[in-house]
């Protein structure tokens, strides 16, 4: 299946949708706070994307994902489903959020740290965010998709740190998830071209230990097999006549 090349029309409603979703992340990091549940800033995120955005929470039944938010916590790398364990000090935690508006999808994930979290377990968040932005920057057209997974996995490694190979970033539009696969690892000059008009989400998952994953028994929680960190970011992005647009910046991100 192809690649889309988004109309000017709906490159206008994905950067409402882009923008929509990062408000809510914006709006929910006051609450992330140590002794909240993951519920509660599920609920918290649930009603203002349904009540105050007037979007819809695009998680919420996804093939029978019980939540409106991914709330993935220390080792849990992606797909967390939010409960009612409280959040401890010196946690770290990734809120993804992906939100509906006028059938265009918005999507985007921040890590959060609770309290004194150790000098580690930071510097895993700080490299992660600093992979993203790596390859967030080899965007244009006459680049590679390989050109992105070549910078994180060459930034990871440096830091002696692993890349998930069993997740990645996608096309984003209509649909939650579209062609293509966007990988976190490989060969820079390989696979297709970027093309103005194009969008797609950069999330790169990066793990303290080896890069082994496996899926809890509720089907969607993924954590890592030694149990180490694990942090990830994620923006969703434009290819541009000259270059690239972050269609979920957030305000503290300019």
């Amino acid at each position: 299946m192809s690649i889309l090349i988004k109309t000017a029309e709906e490159i206008t409603k994905m950067r409402v949708a882009g923008k929509l979703a990062a408000d809510v992340l914006e709006m929910i990091a006051p609450h992330v706070i140590i002794g909240v549940t993951t519920n509660e800033l599920n609920h918290i995120c649930h009603d203002y994307i349904v009540n105050i955005q007037h979007t819809i929470p695009a998680p919420l039944n996804y093939k029978g994902f019980p939540k409106s938010i991914c709330t993935s916590v220390n080792q849990q790398v992606c797909h967390g489903i939010p409960n009612d364990k409280k959040l401890k000090n010196g946690d770290i935690i990734n809120i993804d959020i992906t939100i509906i508006k006028d059938g265009y999808h918005g999507d985007t994930s921040k890590m959060f740290c609770l309290g004194t979290v150790t000098p580690f377990a930071k510097r895993l968040v700080n490299v992660t965010r600093e992979a993203l932005f790596l390859g967030i920057e080899q965007i244009k057209p006459g680049n590679h998709y390989g050109d992105i997974g070549y910078v994180i996995q060459k930034h990871a490694h440096k830091h002696r740190y692993s890349v998930v190979q069993e997740f990645c970033g996608h096309g984003v539009g209509k649909d939650f998830h579209e062609p293509p696969h966007v990988m976190h690892y490989g060969k820079a000059h390989t696979g297709d071209e970027f093309k103005p008009g194009m969008i797609f989400t950069i999330e790169p998952m990066i793990n303290m230990g080896k890069r082994y994953t496996k899926v809890l028994g509720d089907k969607w929680t993924a954590i890592t097999k030694d149990r180490s960190l694990s942090a990830q970011w994620e923006h969703t992005m434009l290819v541009t006549e000259t270059g690239y647009e972050i269609l979920t910046l957030r305000a503290e991100e300019l």
